[in-house]
């Protein structure tokens, strides 16, 4: 299985994603080997991705009417288009990389999205009050779905608090996943 989180850290809450799998990387332990991967804005880079695993979990924030902060799992096959990241008119998107698949023939992975509504989309770093109130529930969802599907979780000793990974992505010798 395979984590990828989607995401801009340079527009606020869109940056949601990223930061979320960094927190799962930095802070759980897996019973089985997963793959944790900072998507950011790849979209097409990640189509190998895709094409080499079975079952993926995206993170990201959705377009969708609702309440910001409002969480969603969601079978990717259903939602193609309402991501944040979806693509626009120049780039592509993890989700239509899935559609690239499928219309080649290829076989396309189980994937879910894990999203929230964001509440503040702009030029800016971190995630708005609604966002960082929701995050432990957000990330609650993301274990529920691992351990749905037979991955239990350890929390590490050693933890990192979600300011100290938005404060990471501010500096540019900062390691982001």
């Amino acid at each position: 299985m395979v984590i990828i989180g989607i995401g801009n850290v340079l527009q606020k809450d869109d940056g949601l994603g990223v930061y979320a799998a960094s927190y799962l990387f930095e802070n759980y332990t897996f019973s089985q080997e997963i793959e944790i991967i900072n998507g950011g804005v790849e979209g097409i880079h990640l189509f190998n991705v895709l094409e080499n695993n079975s079952h993926v979990v995206v993170l990201d924030c959705l377009q969708l009417n609702d309440s910001p902060a409002s969480i969603y799992a969601i079978p990717a096959k259903e939602i193609s288009g309402y991501g944040l990241n979806n693509g626009g008119a120049h780039e592509i998107g993890i989700l239509q990389c899935m559609d690239m698949m499928e219309l080649q023939g290829k076989e396309i992975p189980e994937a879910i999205v894990i999203g929230i509504i964001p509440g503040e989309v702009t030029f800016s770093f971190g995630l708005s009050d609604e966002i960082v109130e929701a995050f432990e529930g957000y990330i609650s969802v993301v274990l529920q779905y691992l351990t749905k599907h037979g991955i239990t979780h350890t929390k590490n000793d050693n933890h990192t608090t979600l300011q100290e990974i938005m404060n990471r992505a501010k500096d540019p010798s900062g390691v982001m996943i």
